[in-house]
């Protein structure tokens, strides 16, 4: 018998995770991420899928409550360790129970599933492809940390190796930390990256850190030249896989390559906390050249590794107000270019 509950139990929910992610966590779907989303006052339930006394199935859900419309969100979720027919239908006849009393005009869920599978749990008769371009990683670049240093400074680009050299032998210090208040350093880089990039700087940079550096799962790297802040990212820990989160970088100081010697910091410090990936998050999602993160993904593909695709966002729509949200968003990716 398929019951549905709250579970609010954090141990009981990251077990799941770790046991259904198989190494590859959803992100988005960890009990810190949910209380990321509480921190930044946002409304959330983590619900739990039970088959009888068995938990089947896991999404933490989020309520968006926007100008151009309302409706829940599972990003990277639902997470289920056995993807049912009747399992999927359950839950979402649930969802959209729920939705419907939030007056939501669509659900938007983007499981970490191939296309392939993802077609057959989530037929287009149904469901229609989000019109936002790729998003929450879902082609990603992730190094295997299974071999040894040398292997994979071996297997990285020429190039990438000499910088990481340059890097040090220029002076390049790299500091590690978990202090919050370091944040306020990093964050005005980043805030001038995202003016001169043209790009929307993300919400809550600061509460994610200080959520998951609680549990030593995050850590902030500096990079310092003449005792000058010019780079930074943040990295998480996760499961057994560390994710490149944010960073940012000094253009005064681009002829210096620390963003080089800074990931290898970070691919030192991962393989030393014994995690087996590196996910270096999102990439272009084509070869197009002209595509705006062509330079960010030539710079990620460099240190090795393989490239990981994801199906795309789904949408279930519920009323016509969902047409509003597929209009601006349409709009949006034409004014992109992607």
């Amino acid at each position: 018998m398929l019951k549905i509950k709250e579970i609010k139990n954090k141990k009981i929910w990251e077990t799941f995770l770790h046991k259904a992610g198989d190494g590859f966590p959803s992100f988005f779907q960890t009990w810190n991420w949910g209380d990321v989303q509480k921190k930044l006052g946002n409304q959330i339930i983590r619900l739990g899928l039970f088959d009888n006394a068995k938990l089947i199935g896991i999404a933490s859900v989020s309520f968006i409550y926007a100008k151009r419309g309302t409706y829940l969100h599972l990003r990277h979720g639902p997470v289920f360790l056995d993807w049912k027919k009747n399992y999927v239908t359950f839950f979402l006849n649930f969802l959209e129970n729920i939705a419907k009393k939030e007056h939501a005009s669509f659900i938007r869920l983007s499981p970490l599933l191939s296309e392939e599978k993802s077609g057959k749990l989530f037929p287009l008769k149904k469901f229609k492809n989000a019109q936002i371009h790729a998003m929450d990683a879902e082609v990603c670049w992730v190094l295997s940390l299974k071999e040894s240093e040398e292997d994979i400074l071996k297997n990285m680009r020429k190039s990438h190796r000499y910088l990481i050299k340059k890097s040090q032998t220029s002076g390049v210090i790299i500091e590690r930390t978990k202090d919050v208040s370091r944040m306020k350093m990093f964050l005005p880089l980043y805030t001038k990256l995202a003016h001169r990039k043209h790009f929307v700087a993300h919400h809550g940079i600061e509460e994610e850190f200080d959520v998951f550096s609680q549990d030593n799962q995050a850590l902030l790297f500096l990079a310092y030249y003449e005792k000058r802040l010019i780079a930074g990212a943040l990295i998480d820990f996760v499961d057994d896989m560390a994710i490149y989160r944010h960073s940012a970088s000094d253009e005064q100081y681009k002829h210096i390559p620390a963003m080089y010697l800074l990931q290898w910091e970070v691919i030192k410090e991962a393989k030393k906390r014994r995690m087996s990936y590196y996910n270096f998050w999102g990439i272009a999602p084509t070869d197009n050249p002209k595509h705006p993160w062509r330079g960010l993904s030539l710079f990620k593909t460099g240190f090795g590794g393989e490239r990981k695709e994801f199906a795309h966002a789904k949408d279930d729509i519920l009323s016509v107000g969902y047409w509003k949200v597929y209009l601006l968003e349409y709009l949006t990716k034409l004014r992109k270019g992607y």
